[in-house]
């Protein structure tokens, strides 16, 4: 995205939807890692993904602001340019959807929805490599290979574990933070990246 054009108001409302994104699906991820681990760690990491998901939101908000004051006149090229982004974008995260939905039926259906997680990390993680190149933006295939290998290592991690006294589901929680993190760090490349490009 960063190489894309210089800057525009619709490259830097498009790197705020990028960090929106990154904050949201990551909490959702969280989410489930807190659900995993039970009371392991007691309350903090609800609060800890409290305090990202804000700090990211606040990110974007403000990226969502700065592109109000960029009076970069859009050619016509680049507005074509971006619709076809746009229209491509729609479809890599339709396929996404469809993918999840199909992978959650057939877990289900074959009684095996333990692995549903895992598989939904792999396929989170190859849409990115679709658009790493779409947007120019080479961290994409690092945030794809990631999310890729935490779902591979957590298929082969046992379902259930037990830390002390504390019993857990450790798919879920590995998968759930780890997801999370990966996720929280691709937006905060995203939002630092366009602050420098804003600065230059």
């Amino acid at each position: 995205m960063s190489e894309f054009v210089k800057l525009s108001k619709s490259a830097v409302i498009g790197a705020a939807n990028g960090v929106m994104f990154m904050t949201f699906f990551g909490a959702l991820w969280a989410s489930i890692g807190i659900v995993g681990s039970h009371q392991l760690v007691a309350q903090w990491p609800l609060v800890l993904s409290a305090i990202i998901t804000l700090i990211l939101l606040s990110g974007a908000i403000s990226l969502f602001v700065k592109s109000r004051s960029i009076n970069h006149t859009v050619t016509p090229k680049e507005r074509e340019d971006w619709k076809r982004i746009n229209r491509k974008f729609g479809l890599i995260f339709g396929l996404e959807g469809l993918a999840i939905f199909l992978a959650s039926v057939i877990c289900n259906t074959l009684d095996h929805f333990e692995v549903f997680f895992p598989i939904m990390a792999i396929i989170v993680g190859i849409h990115f490599f679709p658009l790493a190149s779409l947007f120019r933006e080479k961290f994409y295939y690092g945030t794809g290979i990631v999310m890729s290998i935490l779902g591979i290592i957590s298929l082969f991690l046992p379902i259930n574990a037990t830390i002390g006294d504390v019993s857990l589901i450790a798919i879920s929680t590995f998968i759930g933070f780890g997801s999370a993190v990966t996720l929280w760090v691709t937006g905060l490349r995203i939002w630092v990246t366009i602050l420098k490009k804003l600065k230059q």
